[in-house]
């Protein structure tokens, strides 16, 4: 593993999409005190105050999983980052596709991105925010909380980022050598409000559902209180928040 470290960038994403790796079986990460740029799912941006939390980049080159199935990447990152954390609090799920909340407010995002060639996918780039040592948010987002704030001291933000990165590479170990179905049925038993029906929003507007599943390509299947079953990709629906 190499570990590159940046006072500041303007995205640790973008650094490693430039980064030119020799070798395709190390893992590259890039970590930041602060990003000028940094960025969440859309049109979204992430609220970092300088020098607080974790800002890092992780690049892999993934062995044998196919572009289709791509998503068990993001399930295998979201419950990496479920395992450390749930270490040190309960109260930890996974909001799909892969925001980790804590009870109702949000700790950490991923955004990730692949390359993807006609052997499957050429790479992938885990870009995490996780909320560690800030005591108060600024922006206009509705619900972050820190660890600082769960916890009510500070953590070694350097060991934690260890802990992270060990527990990725233990992760992304057990998926290479077929773990697939064991990482899906976790990732299911953790997300955010699996059970009972919750209020969602979509371009027909609002109702109440109950997550049924979530396909293998990604996509989130709920089932509103008519029965019916609905189909969600990244973006097309929103949480609303009670």
């Amino acid at each position: 593993m190499r570990i590159i470290h940046l006072d500041e960038t303007d995205s640790t994403n973008r650094y490693l999409r430039d980064y030119r790796c020799d070798d395709v079986e190390e893992m590259v990460v890039a970590t930041t005190d602060y990003q000028t740029a940094g960025r969440g799912q859309g049109i979204h941006t992430w609220e970092s105050e300088p020098g607080k939390n974790l800002l890092f980049s992780v690049l892999i080159h993934p062995k044998g999983v196919a572009a289709a199935e791509q998503f068990i990447l993001s399930e295998v990152g979201a419950m990496a980052l479920k395992k450390v954390l749930d270490d040190y609090t309960d109260g930890i799920t996974l909001k799909w596709p892969n925001d980790v909340y804590w009870h109702d407010r949000k700790l950490s995002g991923t955004l990730i991105e692949t390359a993807v060639s006609a052997a499957g996918l050429k790479r992938c780039i885990y870009g995490v925010g996780l909320n560690v040592n800030q005591q108060v948010f600024h922006s206009d987002a509705p619900n972050p909380v820190s660890m600082w704030q769960i916890l009510g001291r500070e953590l070694d933000r350097e060991r934690l980022l260890h802990e992270l990165l060990n527990a990725l590479q233990q992760f992304l170990s057990r998926l290479y050598h077929g773990e697939r179905d064991a990482f899906r049925e976790a990732y299911h038993q953790a997300l955010y409000r699996r059970e009972g029906y919750h209020p969602y929003s979509d371009v027909s507007g609002r109702f109440m559902a109950v997550i049924d599943h979530v396909e293998d390509d990604g996509h989130l299947i709920l089932r509103d209180i008519q029965g019916r079953q609905r189909c969600y990709a990244f973006g097309e629906l929103q949480f609303i928040q009670q």
